[in-house]
C-alpha cells in the first residue's frame, strides 16, 4: 500500500528571500530549498558574517545583504516570497517592514506570547499578507504518510494519540533560551501540540504539568506532560524530558497512532542523539491482518523534507488560491492559544 510522502509543487515558484541566517536556516531551510531547485535571491542577517557565510556555502543563495532594507527591496521587485527565521519577539517588527500584499512564511513559535500571536494576525491582515507560519512538522514525509493512512480508513476511527520524547537534547545550543519565561512547551511541543491538531483537531479540555530539570536549572520548563481530551473516550497525551543524560540505549521519541481498524507508530529519529539524529522508521499494523506491522520506507525526515513542504504549500497557494493553506496564521493562532491553555493548565508562570 503506498501513502503520500510529498507535497505535489506547481511549476514556476517564486525566489525566496531569507530573513536570518542562524543554525536553522542552514541545516533546514536552505537544504530544503537546494533539493527542492528553488530560488533563494539573497539573505540578510543581523551579524553579516552569518549571511556571507550561508552565501558562501550554498550555491543557491543569490546574495548576502548588507542591511535589511536592502533585501526587502530587492524581493519587493522580484516579489519574492519572504522567509522570516527570526527569534519570535523580532517577527512584529520586521512585518512591520515588509511590503503590503507580500507572501511571508514566518518562523515558529507566532510570538512568545498569545497576545503577540494575535497582533501577529492583526497586522498581516491590515497589511493584506498572504502568511504562514512555518509549523514543519506535520509536512515531514511520515506525518504527510500517517495523514493519507488515517484518510484512506486504514486505521479506522483513531481514538488515541501518544507522543513520547526522553532524550538529551543539547539546550546550550541556543543561548536565548535561558532568559525565557516559558520554553519547553513554546518552542519545542508546539510543533506536537500543531500536528496533534491537524490530526484530531482542537481538544475540549486541556490537562498540563510542567516542570524544570534539575540538569538544566536556569531553563524555564524543560519537561511536559499534556493530555488534550476530545468528544467521547478521545485523547492525545505529550511526554517530554529532555535531560535524559544516560546514554542512547534508553533514548525514546516516537508517535503511536491507534484507531478502531488498526494502529501507527512513527521512530522520530531526529531527536535522538541530536543534533547528529538517527534515522526515523515508521509501521502500520491493521486488525485481523495477518501481515502483522509492516513497515513504511521513507522518502526523507523532519529535516530538511519537512521544509520543502511548509513553503511548497505557500507556494502552491499563492498560484491558486483554491489550495489550502493549512498553516495560514489564523490556523497557527489556534496553535498558539493551545499552546497558552496548556500553560495555563499547569499554572507555570501564566501571562494573560
Amino acid at each position: 500500500m503506498d501513502f503520500s510522502q510529498r507535497i505535489s509543487q506547481l511549476p514556476n515558484p517564486r525566489p525566496i528571500a531569507i530573513i536570518g541566517a542562524g543554525g536553522i536556516v542552514t541545516d533546514a531551510h536552505l537544504p530544503a530549498y537546494a533539493q527542492a531547485g528553488w530560488k533563494v535571491l539573497g539573505i540578510y542577517d543581523r551579524v553579516w558574517e552569518k549571511a556571507h557565510a550561508a552565501k558562501e556555502n550554498f550555491p543557491l543563495v543569490e546574495k548576502a545583504f548588507p542591511s535589511l532594507e536592502d533585501l526587502i527591496e530587492a524581493a519587493a521587485a522580484s516579489s519574492a516570497v519572504f522567509d522570516l527565521a527570526v527569534p519570535a519577539d523580532q517577527v512584529l517588527a520586521i512585518l512591520e517592514k515588509i511590503p503590503d500584499h507580500s507572501a511571508v512564511l514566518i518562523q515558529k513559535p507566532m510570538g512568545e506570547t498569545l497576545q503577540e500571536a494575535r497582533q501577529i494576525q492583526v497586522l498581516c491582515q491590515e497589511k493584506k499578507l498572504t502568511a504562514a507560519v512555518n509549523f514543519q512538522l506535520k509536512f515531514a514525509p511520515y506525518m504527510l504518510a500517517l495523514q493519507d493512512l488515517i484518510e484512506q480508513n486504514v486505521l479506522g476511527d483513531v481514538y488515541d494519540i501518544e507522543l513520547k520524547v526522553c532524550v538529551h537534547t543539547p539546550w546550550e545550543l541556543w543561548d536565548f533560551l535561558q532568559t525565557k519565561p516559558r520554553m519547553e512547551v513554546l518552542y519545542h511541543s508546539i510543533h506536537y501540540l500543531d500536528l496533534i491538531r491537524a490530526l484530531a483537531g482542537n481538544p475540549i479540555r486541556v490537562q498540563a504539568s510542567l516542570a524544570k530539570h534539575p540538569r538544566t536549572p536556569d531553563l524555564a520548563d524543560a519537561r511536559s506532560s499534556i493530555l488534550l481530551d476530545y468528544e467521547r473516550q478521545n485523547r492525545a497525551r505529550i511526554l517530554t524530558n529532555h535531560g535524559h543524560s544516560f546514554g542512547g540505549k534508553h533514548q525514546q521519541s516516537y508517535l503511536k497512532v491507534e484507531g478502531s481498524q488498526g494502529a501507527a507508530y512513527i521512530l522520530l529519529g531526529l531527536s535522538l542523539d541530536y543534533p547528529k539524529g538517527r534515522p526515523s522508521r515508521m509501521e502500520y499494523c491493521q486488525s485481523g491482518s495477518n501481515l502483522g506491522w509492516q513497515e513504511i520506507p521513507l522518502e526523507g525526515d523532519w529535516f530538511p523534507e519537512a521544509f520543502i513542504g511548509s513553503m511548497a504549500v505557500l507556494q502552491n497557494h499563492l498560484q491558486d488560491p483554491d489550495f489550502p493553506l493549512i498553516h495560514s496564521v489564523a490556523d497557527a493562532l489556534q496553535t498558539m492559544e493551545l499552546v497558552e491553555r496548556v500553560y495555563q493548565a499547569s499554572h507555570y508562570n501564566p501571562i494573560p
